[in-house]
């Protein structure tokens, strides 16, 4: 049995961190569902301005739409969600069968939005609207801005991921904020049930401090603040409060593993795959991670019992303030989304002059 499916028989599921052109034309996307046992995907500016850089696969659209005079933003959205609306296609069968938990893709609002509330719950609407398919996630940070979104967003019934969360603490708001939306769609007399993941970014834990702590502590950061949301996730789902929401028709807002390839060349190309595997979860991950898991990967069974708190502590003892360093990280992810953005709009224009 590949080590794929022993991590899905064990309650996880595997998503895809990435999406082009060539991936769902060749044929890839289709087998690695059919093969590897992936139900699902995620994407962001970075992945899409690689897919678009990288290859001639968007020329001849981008020709098209360039004639029409559109901005490069709204043609970005379009390319993106043809591909989008392809994928969840693709993965509806899984959608179905597993009664909406399973077999979503995910799509970002404009980085450029990060401290917006309005414009952000706007163009979830917007994009949710535009795409037509039920299995698509829309991305929105947990930062400040972001959590009001998300509130305003799921009582509107649109599906969420809740992204760039990077502690225990961001993930109890964004489920908090999930919580108050599904709250108030009951008390407004609507449907509770409105799907929704909160993301949180494990392996840039560890490139923040790989020079700042002992060996014996390196890349292990990040399962540590991991295993102590697990906690608080299971502790959410069992509390009287979650369970009020349940008995109404609630659906679980599920805790998503992101940023999940390892960077550090001295550490297993599988380690958070085979360190984070636990039920009810998500893993995504890139496409190189996924290969390497399937060839030389391990599932080790449900992550060890360790102590999260007591690794903290070793952590905090060698200096590592992880408040503070959660709060830079969040900020650092914001703005490298941001400079994605920026550059993937530059490439954009760049091929609407070269093709045009």
């Amino acid at each position: 049995m590949k080590t794929t499916q022993q991590l899905h028989d064990l309650g996880q599921s595997l998503w895809l961190d990435n999406i082009t052109r060539e991936l769902l034309m060749s044929g890839t996307l289709e087998r690695y569902i059919n093969e590897l046992s992936v139900t699902g995907l995620t994407s962001n500016p970075t992945i899409f301005e690689h897919a678009i850089k990288d290859s001639d696969f968007y020329n001849d659209v981008i020709r098209e739409k360039a004639l029409a005079g559109q901005s490069s933003e709204a043609l970005f959205f379009e390319l993106a969600l043809e591909d989008l609306t392809q994928a969840a296609d693709l993965f509806r069968s899984i959608h179905d069968a597993t009664n909406c938990v399973d077999g979503w893709v995910s799509l970002e609002v404009s980085p450029l939005l990060v401290d917006d509330t309005a414009g952000t719950i706007a163009a979830a609407r917007q994009l949710y609207t535009q795409a037509q398919r039920p299995n698509l996630f829309i991305k929105i940070p947990g930062n400040r801005a972001g959590i009001d979104a998300i509130e305003e967003t799921i009582f509107a019934g649109i599906p969420v991921n809740v992204t760039l969360l990077f502690s225990r603490e961001h993930y109890i708001e964004a489920a908090e904020a999930y919580m108050r939306g599904i709250e108030r769609r009951i008390a407004a007399g609507l449907d509770p049930k409105v799907a929704s993941v909160a993301s949180l970014f494990v392996s840039r834990w560890d490139v923040a401090i790989k020079d700042k702590v002992p060996d014996a502590l390196k890349n292990r950061l990040g399962i540590a603040i991991a295993m102590c949301t697990y906690k608080a996730y299971r502790e959410l789902l069992a509390s009287p409060r979650w369970q009020k929401l349940v008995t109404a028709g609630a659906q679980p807002q599920r805790l998503l593993w992101a940023s999940t390839g390892s960077k550090d060349p001295a550490a297993p190309d599988t380690l958070y795959l085979e360190a984070l595997a636990a039920p009810d979860t998500i893993n995504t991950i890139p496409e190189k991670t996924l290969l390497a898991f399937v060839d030389h990967g391990q599932s080790k069974g449900v992550m060890g019992n360790e102590d999260g708190e007591a690794l903290l502590a070793r952590f905090a003892q060698a200096g590592i303030d992880t408040d503070a360093l959660a709060k830079q990280l969040q900020d650092e992810g914001a703005q490298s989304f941001v400079k994605s953005w920026q550059t993937l709009m530059q490439s954009i224009e760049s091929k609407m002059r070269s093709v045009g």
